[in-house]
C-alpha cells in the first residue's frame, strides 16, 4: 500500500511540476517540442501499422489464391 501512496504522490507532484514549467514561455516551447515529438512517434507507428497490414493482407490473398487452385 505504500508502494501505491509514493506513485501517486510522485504522479501528482509530476502533474503539478508540468503545470508550474508551463506558464513560462519557456515551458511553453519544451511541451511543444515534445508535443511534436510524440505526435511524429506516433505518426511514424501508424505508418508502420498500416504497412505490416497491407503486407499481411497480399499474403494472406496470396495464400487463399494458392488454397483455390488446389481445391
Amino acid at each position: 500500500m505504500g508502494k501505491l501512496f509514493w506513485l501517486v504522490t510522485g504522479v501528482v507532484l509530476g502533474f503539478v511540476g508540468a503545470h508550474f514549467v508551463n506558464q513560462t514561455a519557456e515551458g511553453r516551447r519544451f511541451f511543444a517540442r515534445v508535443n511534436r515529438g510524440v505526435d511524429e512517434l506516433g505518426r511514424a507507428f501508424a505508418s508502420g501499422y498500416r504497412d505490416a497490414d497491407a503486407d499481411d493482407e497480399t499474403e494472406a490473398e496470396a495464400l487463399r489464391a494458392a488454397f483455390r487452385e488446389r481445391a
